[in-house]
C-alpha cells in the first residue's frame, strides 16, 4: 500500500478488517506530502520509485491508497509493472444514486479534480446532476498533524464543506483517503440530512476479489519516508487496533 502520508491508514483499516489473514506493507510518503499540489509528472516519478521498493520486497498487488496518486499515475504504473494495481477514485457513482437534491459536492485534492479520470466519472454517472467541486488542502494538513476536531477543523469545514451544503448538496464525496478521519467532525458540523461517500470499504472488496493466498503468520509493516516518531504518535489516534509500529524507509 502506498499513500502520501497517514491518510491511507483509513483504507488499511478496511483491508485488514476484511482480510486479516494477509500481510500488508504500507508506505506513507510523508517526506513528500502532499501529493495533491504536485504535477502529474512528479507524482508518476515518485510513485514509480516507491513501487520499485514495494515490489522488490515481494508485493503481489499494490494499492494506491491516495486519490491524487491514482488520478496521476495508476495508468503509467500498470503499464510499467506486471502486477495488479488498485487505486482510489471519488465515489461519483454511489453519490449519484444517493442524492435527492440532484446536487453532489466533491471534496478532493487539486490533482484529483484536474484529472481526466474524474471528469469521465462525472460524465458517465452524474451528467444530469450538478456537481460542485472543492479542493481542501487544509484537510490533509490537519490529519497529518493529528488534528481531527476543534476550532481549526471547524474553520476548514466552514471554508470548504459548508458552502457546498448551502448551495444544495445533500451528498458529499470524501475524495481523499485523509478525509474520512474528519468525517465525525463533518457530521457534527453539517446538517443531519447530508450523507457522505467514502470508498475505503470498496477498495478492500476489490483487493479481496484478487483471491491472494493467506499467510500462516500475517504481518502489518508500516514505514514512512518522513519522521517515524511523528507517524507513531498518530497511529493510536488514526488506527488504534493495528498491531504495528512505523519504521523509517530510506530510498536507495
Amino acid at each position: 500500500m502506498l499513500d502520501s502520508g497517514v491518510g491511507g491508514l483509513s483504507v488499511l483499516r478496511e483491508i485488514h478488517t476484511l482480510l486479516p489473514g494477509h500481510s500488508i506493507h504500507y508506505v506513507g510518503d510523508t517526506a513528500w506530502c502532499p501529493y495533491g499540489s504536485k504535477s502529474f509528472e512528479e507524482i508518476i516519478a515518485r510513485t514509480s520509485r516507491l513501487c520499485d521498493e514495494l515490489i522488490s520486497r515481494g508485493a503481489a498487488i499494490v494499492v494506491l491508497a491516495c486519490n491524487s496518486a491514482t488520478i496521476a499515475a495508476i495508468e503509467s504504473l500498470r503499464a510499467q509493472y506486471p502486477i495488479p494495481f488498485i487505486g482510489m477514485e471519488p465515489g461519483v457513482k454511489p453519490a449519484a444514486a444517493l442524492t435527492k437534491s440532484n446536487i453532489i459536492g466533491v471534496l478532493a485534492t487539486e490533482v484529483s479534480l484536474r484529472g481526466d479520470k474524474f471528469h469521465r466519472l462525472v460524465s458517465t454517472h452524474a451528467c444530469n446532476l450538478r456537481v460542485i467541486t472543492q479542493p481542501c488542502p487544509r484537510f490533509v494538513e490537519l490529519v497529518e498533524a493529528g488534528i481531527l476536531e476543534g476550532p481549526e477543523v471547524e474553520s476548514a469545514i466552514n471554508e470548504y464543506a459548508r458552502p457546498l451544503v448551502e448551495a444544495g448538496a445533500d451528498v458529499l464525496i470524501l475524495g481523499c483517503s485523509h478525509y474520512p478521519f474528519l468525517k465525525p467532525a463533518l457530521q457534527k458540523a453539517l446538517p443531519g440530512h447530508v450523507r457522505f461517500i467514502d470508498t475505503g470499504d470498496a477498495i478492500a472488496r476489490r483487493v479481496q476479489s484478487h483471491s491472494l493466498s493467506e499467510d500462516s503468520r500475517p504481518t502489518i509493516q508500516i514505514q514512512t519516508t518522513g519522521n517515524p516518531g511523528t507517524f507513531n504518535r498518530l497511529l493510536p489516534l488514526l488506527a488504534p487496533n493495528l498491531p504495528a509500529n512505523c519504521t523509517q524507509l530510506t530510498l536507495s
